[in-house]
């Protein structure tokens, strides 16, 4: 799944590719990714594309309908009724586990089919978006369980995943103080606090491992065991390990980004590897539907955390 700093490469790379440029088709393919009906996708036909941004594990590609009057035109940017001031639509989506952005400079022009909603292991299309310069981007979605999710809105807060997203990471509304106070509202697993989206936005299982890692502690630890220096640790982990994968992911192209974040992990996804800073196995505890890698010697004191639902340390 796509983090905030894979998402946070695709918003600068859709950013720099899309602005500017006008919406000459916008096709759906799988009927079960788009969420919303109104306004209709054929409302971007004819946009232009004003930028491109994220809300934690959102993208978010902005349009300005044909019949919205740009800015210092006269008349003003009202749009139509119920629509945000600057009159914008906004073409936001997730892409889950297993969604994809897939950019090309000559995108196909050829009619898109509907696609099936079980589809499979190999990945299909799920929305194309062409722009006038002939380039695009199909999202796509592999599996049999699709929960890549298309909203086009007026205002990305009509999303309730967005309008209840917690504070951004690299953001400087996120202190020790504000990391102090989520730790303290409710006493639960580090692990779990770090991938709720309602209390940290953007963070996943995958930079969750790699974060908690870098702070030297376990991911079944509770909340409020942490004392001071445990609270800058962590704080100072978060920020340092996102930061360094927005770098390392920045100015990649969409197809490289997935082989870079795998190459960045540390622990996660490197069970049986030697841990790179102590050497010692990296270790994994299973769920039903994901997993969990971390380091013994490095993270809970060489104990080793038994590998089933609802693990404890073993005694």
């Amino acid at each position: 799944m796509p983090e905030l700093p894979e998402v946070e490469a695709l918003v600068r790379f859709l950013d720099e590719r899309a602005t500017g440029h006008v919406v000459v088709a916008a096709d759906l393919a799988s009927i079960v990714a788009l969420k919303t009906f109104s306004p209709p996708l054929s409302a971007l036909v004819g946009g232009t594309v004003t930028g491109a941004s994220r809300h934690g594990k959102w993208l978010d590609l902005a349009v300005r309908p044909a019949s919205v009057p740009g800015p210092g035109a006269a008349g003003g940017g009202a749009g139509a009724t119920g629509t945000a001031p600057d009159g914008e639509l906004h073409l936001v989506f997730h892409l889950a586990r297993a969604g994809w952005l897939r950019w090309s400079e000559d995108a196909p022009t050829t009619p898109v089919r509907p696609t099936s909603s079980r589809g499979g292991v190999r990945a299909v299309l799920a929305l194309r978006i062409r722009f006038d310069d002939g380039s695009g981007f199909d999202l796509t979605e592999a599996g049999t369980r699709k929960r890549l999710a298309v909203h086009l809105v007026h205002d990305p807060a009509e999303v309730p995943a967005i309008a209840t997203l917690g504070v951004e990471p690299l953001g400087p509304d996120f202190t020790r103080a504000e990391l102090f106070r989520l730790l303290a509202a409710r006493n639960q697993q580090l692990k779990g606090l770090l991938r709720d989206q309602r209390l940290i936005a953007g963070i996943g299982n995958a930079y969750s491992d790699e974060i908690l890692h870098a702070a030297r502690t376990s991911p079944f630890r509770l909340t409020r065991s942490l004392e001071a220096d445990d609270v800058a640790h962590l704080h100072a982990a978060i920020r340092d390990v996102l930061s360094e994968a927005v770098a390392t992911s920045s100015g990649r192209p969409a197809a490289e980004l997935k082989d870079a974040k795998r190459r960045g992990m540390r622990v996660h996804g490197r069970t049986g590897e030697a841990c790179p800073v102590c050497g010692d196995v990296v270790r994994e505890v299973s769920f039903a539907d994901r997993s969990l890698q971390y380091c013994a010697t490095c993270q809970t004191g060489g104990q080793v955390l038994a590998d089933r639902r609802m693990s404890r340390l073993l005694r």
